[in-house]
């Protein structure tokens, strides 16, 4: 989808995701504490306004801005204590310069790999000494599922995001069932 048609989508509705992040991340984070953090594809601000409610300093990017000005308005209405930089941006030729950032994350973007590989690498590139990386995303074996995002060429497996981490500590790669979804979980540090 493009940019218009995800700004379509979100303002067809008041909300389009759950509030809640996705549960990997309080998992993955949560007792972590808090510093810079880079949220790639962003969208309406959930994991955003997670980590600010936890006094993360935020750079929030999307390519939509319906999406990123919901999520702007609910980081407002919620009083986080930490601050939010808003990036309108299509992450295909965006450059994650800004750093170092304490933790990246790149939850459930779906890019052709190429776009990905160059994407992470690059983002890797901006973590601080101990920062992490955390990927969450459709596993190939979802393109044979009846729910979720489909798409064999813009689905991954853990150790294809491992590859593109070159250069990191990949503390945890690995697929996951949740529901009727399958998922690829990577977290990586920088030593």
């Amino acid at each position: 989808m493009d940019r218009h048609q995800w700004n379509e989508k979100y303002a067809a509705q008041p909300i389009l995701w759950a509030v809640d992040p996705n549960p990997f991340l309080a998992g993955e984070v949560g007792d972590r504490p808090p510093g810079r953090a880079l949220d790639l594809g962003a969208g309406e601000g959930r994991t955003t306004l997670w980590l600010a409610a936890r006094g993360w300093d935020v750079t929030a990017v999307d390519f939509s801005d319906v999406a990123l000005d919901r999520g702007r308005q609910r980081v407002e209405a919620a009083g986080a204590p930490g601050t939010v930089g808003w990036v309108c941006a299509d992450l295909v030729g965006y450059d994650p310069t800004g750093g170092p950032y304490d933790l990246v994350l790149f939850m459930f973007i779906h890019l052709e790999p190429a776009e990905r590989r160059r994407l992470l690498r690059a983002a890797a590139a901006t973590l601080a000494p101990g920062g992490i990386v955390l990927v969450a995303g459709y596993h190939t074996d979802q393109a044979t599922r009846a729910s979720g995002f489909r798409d064999p060429a813009r689905l991954f497996t853990a150790d294809a995001i491992a590859a593109d981490l070159k250069g990191l500590r990949i503390e945890r790669a690995e697929r996951l069932e949740v529901g009727d979804d399958v998922d690829a979980i990577v977290r990586a540090v920088r030593d």
